[in-house]
């Protein structure tokens, strides 16, 4: 057994996830998560930055406890360790197909209730946490440019000139569209029903999952994420009354915005369209986007 786990310790995937980093640990009769962070493309200090917006936003959004963090040891060759408690729940791609109308819209408020008041967690500037003091180390948050950054990237996976070009030409018109927001705020950055656990019973939400890709940046990021693939009317409405009762944007507005904000990550998934299902889908809405011209669009 690895030494930084407790002995006794049985380790069991937890399903979800694509990293395979992620356990059900079960020590003494008590029941934990344990996430290691063995894969070279974490931060240094990624453990410590995930267990510090745990603890900063315990409260105020329903997260987990930390029970535990440990940095990686480069001399025993053992990775960062982060133990939290384990929440109750279902995750909320498996309870969403099992709703009706009215459902659907209750958990789309509930859940846009998450989005909303992560966007009202404001911050100084847009970047990525680097440490477990949360220091933000600023990025260029210009869409046109992370366009660029990926151009290679799409090309290979099929992307041709002419789409290249009227994706550009997308991006421009959608910064603009962005740039009517001047705050930045605490983004979850992977805030979908894969990530949040709900209640089957009360649809309220138990848990806010998997805070790897958590940075400061444009306060529609999680909101557009929410709205990405799951799409029904009355999740989208409940989604969206949800966010206006907090922040008083029009629907029509703050859905513009969302589905702008979302471009980043499209392009990013895209860009690895075939590593995991999400980035393939991600690939497949992100050239309907293209042909129409429209960042509303999906695929027929």
């Amino acid at each position: 057994m690895d030494p930084f786990l407790e002995a006794g310790m049985s380790l069991t995937p937890l399903d979800g996830g694509w990293s395979g980093e992620t356990f059900l640990a079960d020590a003494g009769g008590e029941r934990t998560v344990v996430r290691i962070y063995a894969d070279p493309r974490h931060p240094e200090h990624a453990a410590e930055i995930t267990a510090s917006l745990l603890r900063l936003v315990r409260g105020l959004l329903p997260v987990p406890q930390v029970r535990e963090v440990r940095r990686a040891d480069s001399v025993g060759g053992t990775p960062a360790l982060l133990v939290t408690e384990l929440l109750p729940g279902v995750r909320g791609d498996l309870l969403l197909p099992t709703l009706d109308g009215t459902g659907l819209r209750r958990t789309g408020a509930a859940v846009g209730e998450i989005a909303a008041r992560l966007a009202g967690m404001p911050t100084l500037r847009a970047g990525m946490f680097v440490d477990g003091d949360l220091t933000i180390e600023p990025f260029d948050a210009d869409l046109q440019a992370w366009v660029d950054r990926n151009r290679s990237a799409l090309a290979t996976h099929g992307w041709t000139d002419a789409d290249l070009t009227r994706l550009a030409a997308l991006a421009d018109r959608a910064q603009a569209t962005l740039d009517t927001v001047v705050r930045t705020s605490l983004v979850h950055s992977d805030l979908n029903p894969k990530n949040l656990l709900l209640d089957p019973g009360t649809l309220a939400v138990t848990g806010v999952l998997d805070w790897e890709f958590a940075h400061s940046g444009h306060p529609f990021t999680d909101l557009g994420n929410l709205l990405r693939f799951d799409r029904h009317p009355d999740y989208v409405a409940g989604v969206l009354a949800a966010w206006t009762s907090r922040h008083g944007t029009p629907d029509d507005e703050a859905l513009d915005l969302a589905r702008a904000a979302d471009l980043v990550a499209l392009v990013d998934l895209a860009a690895r369209s075939g590593t995991n299902p999400v980035a393939t889908a991600a690939a497949t809405l992100l050239h309907a986007i293209v042909d129409a011209d429209d960042w509303h669009a999906a695929p027929d």
